[in-house]
């Protein structure tokens, strides 16, 4: 299963295994899920990987 790290809204940075695909493009790329620091459901992005 392959794990997508995401950051939250709060800028807090976790991986997730699953990371929701929606149909509608307004919303972009965004999702919501629950941070596991805040708790809470937040918006949370994908985080780009760093390239060396």
């Amino acid at each position: 299963m392959e794990r997508t790290v995401v950051r939250c809204a709060e800028g807090h940075v976790f991986s997730t295994a699953s990371f929701p695909m929606q149909t509608t493009d307004r919303l972009g790329p965004g999702r919501l899920l629950r941070c596991p620091r805040c708790a809470r459901l937040r918006h949370s992005v994908p985080v780009e990987h760093a390239k060396r």
